[in-house]
């Protein structure tokens, strides 16, 4: 929610007979993070999003790791994505779009977020392959585009996400975390030349 003094932030927890998560976030932080997903290679990607979008972000998750990581992921990616629509508020006074190109050393890729309240996500150019590669021995490749999905539809997004090239699954998933973590930085950044909401709507 946005606070009298202006600040956006948003705590959202979720318990099911799957997962129990505590995320807090702050939209105008540092990049500073404290993440436990029991999931580390997970931990690993939120924390590069955190940095890389100049978001303070504390998650606290555990679950049924013990069938498969898929349930708390999916789940970290739901509760994010509703705390950042909490937190973007009336989405007043924001840039709206974002885009980024980043690369991690042979794999590239690149985002353009949309903060249009309409949630739509475009995720393409993974290499064959990627969604069964187990990266850390426990992380499915096919994770990357399911977490996409959760914080996109939960947030009211609309993502495009483009694997332009890239050989190490690790490379390819993280360039991936950053390059929406890029592209969210701006869009979610303050306009000085945008007055009330930038939509001809009158709505976001």
């Amino acid at each position: 929610m946005t606070t009298s003094n202006g600040s956006r932030t948003a705590r959202v927890q979720r318990e099911t007979s799957e997962s129990s998560i505590d995320l807090s976030i702050d939209l105008d932080g540092t990049g500073v993070s404290d993440i436990e997903t029991s999931v580390p290679f997970y931990d690993h990607l939120l924390t590069a999003f955190a940095k890389h979008s100049l978001t303070d972000l504390t998650v606290r998750a555990s679950g049924d790791t013990h069938i498969d990581v898929h349930h708390t992921v999916e789940d970290v990616g739901i509760v994010l994505g509703q705390a950042i629509r909490q937190a973007l508020g009336d989405k007043r006074g924001i840039s709206r779009y974002g885009d980024a190109l980043v690369p991690l050393d042979e794999a590239l890729v690149q985002a353009v977020v949309d903060i249009s309240g309409r949630p739509y996500l475009v995720h393409t150019g993974e290499p064959a392959g990627f969604e069964y590669h187990l990266i850390g021995g426990h992380f499915t490749g096919s994770m990357v585009r399911h977490v996409f999905e959760a914080i996109t539809f939960n947030a009211g997004l609309t993502v495009h996400v483009t694997v332009l090239g890239g050989r190490d699954a690790h490379h390819i998933a993280e360039a991936e975390f950053k390059a929406f973590a890029r592209a969210f930085r701006q869009a979610k950044a303050y306009d000085p030349l945008v007055s009330g909401i930038p939509s001809t709507k009158g709505a976001l």
